[in-house]
């Protein structure tokens, strides 16, 4: 099969784009005909050996975590997906190696659910980790209920325009901070747009004079540092992007597979309650190009790679 690989850690240029074997079909796993993949950051932190500390790796690594495909072949024991099954995916396994920027992708089925009857490919491609993330963090980490005020910090990225919806579909209140020229954005998505920079927690205070209920971070930095004071009375405090949240008394996030959480993202999909904002696509064999768009950051929505 076709893939994109790396050989060594770096930047996009260590990537490559030619025949790898296909991958091996586990007991409890199914053979994905990948139709999209999803670009994160955290793809290129791997890919630059960020996470070498944490997972193993094993070179030549097939980089992607996203998927959205078509089951081609499922394993003996697997009784939940048949061929032809349309898919979505967080595919991480405890090692690095095998993912999914390849036209296959051996994934197993605790990281898979249905896909989104109504989204395309490509829109249903920018779910999984993204809309994991934000899931994961306003429904455990943050409890977040009907009648909440949200904070979202980055709330016109990936994983924030996710939050949004989330939390809106959730009954909270959402405010949102983004660079002013994504604020009608926002504003389409159910939220309350405010600037980043000098002024915000006057900003913040203005709309929420008593505090929010919790504030979902992914920035960190000076957004982080301030954050704690824009609670009200027993608010709580989660980051994706910043381990210093622990030492403010908040929760650090990092997603995890989970198939019934997958399933809660396609339901919200196909009720009209989340939609994907897609920045750009690009062929597979274009993937370096593809992840130097997502490292310019600032990106509104998903940057795909599609697989013919």
């Amino acid at each position: 099969m076709k893939a994109i690989t790396y050989r060594t850690y770096g930047g996009p240029d260590v990537l490559e784009y030619g025949d790898v074997p296909n991958p091996k079909l586990g007991a409890d796993a199914v053979l994905v005909r990948v139709k999209a993949a999803s670009v994160n950051p955290v793809d290129w932190k791997i890919q630059a050996g960020y996470l070498d500390g944490v997972m193993d790796t094993v070179f030549p690594v097939i980089p992607g975590w996203d998927v959205a495909g078509v089951v081609e072949e499922a394993g003996v024991g697997v009784t939940e997906f048949a061929r032809g099954d349309e898919v979505i995916g967080y595919v991480r396994e405890d090692f690095v190696s095998r993912g999914t920027f390849a036209e296959y992708v051996a994934a197993p089925i605790r990281t898979l659910a249905r896909k989104p009857a109504n989204l395309t490919f490509e829109e249903a491609a920018g779910i999984p980790l993204a809309g994991l993330t934000a899931y994961q963090s306003l429904t455990r980490d943050l409890n977040v209920a009907r009648g909440d005020t949200v904070l979202v910090h980055a709330a016109a990225g990936g994983v924030g325009s996710l939050a949004v919806q989330i939390a809106r579909a959730l009954g909270a209140r959402v405010i949102g901070t983004a660079r002013e020229h994504n604020h009608n954005y926002l504003r389409g998505l159910g939220a309350e747009p405010v600037a980043y920079g000098e002024g915000l927690t006057d900003r913040v205070n203005a709309l929420a004079p008593h505090g929010v209920d919790a504030v979902l971070d992914l920035i960190g930095g000076e957004a982080l540092k301030i954050s704690p004071g824009l609670l009200a009375e027993g608010g709580r405090l989660a980051s994706v992007a910043d381990g210093a949240v622990l030492g403010l008394g908040g929760r650090y996030v990092f997603v995890r597979p989970d198939t019934q959480d997958l399933e809660a993202l396609t339901v919200l999909a196909e009720r009209g309650q989340l939609s994907v904002e897609v920045a750009a696509t690009f062929p597979l064999e274009q993937a370096a190009d593809a992840q130097r768009r997502n490292r310019e950051g600032h990106t509104r929505g998903k940057v795909i790679v599609t697989v013919a």
